[in-house]
């Protein structure tokens, strides 16, 4: 709490420096704070931030205010602090969310305002199809998609029988799906939890009648470290092997230490992949904040650099035909390489298998091999724009 609080009177003071300019840009920025997600939101903001104070405050040259809004995690709250932040405070954009319920809570109200939104984490299968828009560009993934690693993955290891499980939510339902797109094989049991759920002593029980060659979860946060304890002290981890996408990471590995190391999970990011960018961005966060960067980390900063990337380009000019006509040109070096838009604006770009690791006394993720190079989601094709 101490360091959100801190690094929210840093925005704060951001944000007074820049309010005196004329030529300014002013962003809203949505994500979880509070609550055991609140590490998410926590490193995908802290990225942002980082993005915005290594050009002196700037972004494209703009004076940049960042209005850093938490939303508790409640959809219903999320809405009203987004019409705040529209109606009140007169942003230019939107920028953030962490979960896709929320997600699916704002993003409506946000594009009906004909506003940019710069999603940096959740990417809900409705808003990549059917329900684009010219205003949404996101600088994560699709949520399917890092899912999709690990049901290609199960195959090729030769898992005949799989338990998926995950929290019963569209982000939850978008991961089973992306497994299943990959996986060959059967599933032996699929399991939806509550979201937020912090005991699963009861799925565990069940898993172990199942007896499946691996299990496959979506855990995010808090209910990703309880999970994987609780594997950890049922006895199940030697046994069947614990495969997962946002559930053991940089987030979660702080608390869960040596009973996550080498355990495997799917992300388009890890701090060694070998670029410029991505080591600077993993170097400067680790000195600006004390920890080791996660992929949200890395998507918020990269959503900052394709901002002040769009900016460069326009001039400065942040109207909205010249800001969008640029952003979708991608004009910034990504901390994950290869890196463009497709169609419905999510991104086109590699995908790895991860595994979990000590080193040197810090826990972290490595990419361990690439599973997909330069793919774009499952649902482009639904988008017309």
């Amino acid at each position: 709490m101490k360091k959100v609080l801190s690094a929210l009177a840093a925005t704060t003071i951001l944000c007074s420096a820049s309010a005196a300019s004329a030529e300014s840009l002013k962003i809203g920025f949505l994500a979880t704070l509070s609550g055991p997600p609140a590490v998410l939101g926590q490193h995908m903001r802290d990225g942002f931030l980082l993005g915005v104070k290594e050009n002196d405050g700037k972004l494209g040259g703009l004076d940049t205010e960042v209005l850093v809004v938490d939303d508790e995690l409640k959809p219903d709250a999320a809405l009203t602090k987004v019409q705040g932040l529209l109606e009140r405070d007169k942003v230019d954009m939107m920028a953030g969310v962490v979960f896709s319920n929320v997600m699916m809570a704002v993003y409506k109200p946000v594009i009906e305002a004909e506003t940019i939104f710069i999603g940096a984490n959740a990417g809900p299968s409705p808003i990549a199809g059917k329900g684009c828009s010219p205003y949404f560009f996101s600088t994560s993934w699709q949520n399917d998609q890092n899912h999709e690693v690990m049901g290609k993955y199960a195959t090729q290891k030769g898992y005949k029988r799989v338990v998926v499980m995950a929290p019963n939510y569209q982000a939850g339902k978008d991961a089973i799906a992306g497994f299943k797109r990959h996986y060959e094989g059967e599933i032996a049991d699929e399991v939806y939890t509550k979201l937020g759920q912090l005991d699963f002593s009861a799925e565990l029980a069940r898993i172990a009648d199942t007896k499946p060659d691996a299990i496959f979860t979506f855990m995010p946060g808090g209910m990703g470290v309880n999970l994987v304890k609780q594997y950890d002290q049922a006895g199940l981890k030697e046994g069947i092997p614990f495969l997962s996408a946002f559930t053991v990471d940089e987030t979660t590995l702080p608390a869960t230490q040596d009973t996550a190391v080498g355990l495997f999970a799917g992300a388009q990011w890890a701090s060694n992949l070998d670029n410029a960018a991505n080591a600077k961005f993993v170097a400067d966060f680790k000195a600006e904040y004390g920890y080791a960067p996660s992929l949200y980390a890395a998507q918020g900063y990269d959503a900052a650099r394709l901002i002040d990337g769009a900016l460069e380009r326009t001039g400065g000019d942040k109207s909205k035909d010249a800001l969008m006509a640029a952003l979708k040109t991608a004009p910034f070096e990504s901390v994950r390489g290869d890196f463009s838009f497709n169609t419905n604006q999510f991104p086109v770009q590699d995908f790895y298998l991860v595994k979990a690791v000590n080193k040197d006394g810090a826990y972290v993720t490595e990419a361990v091999e690439k599973v997909f190079d330069d793919k774009g989601d499952a649902y482009a094709e639904s988008c017309r724009m």
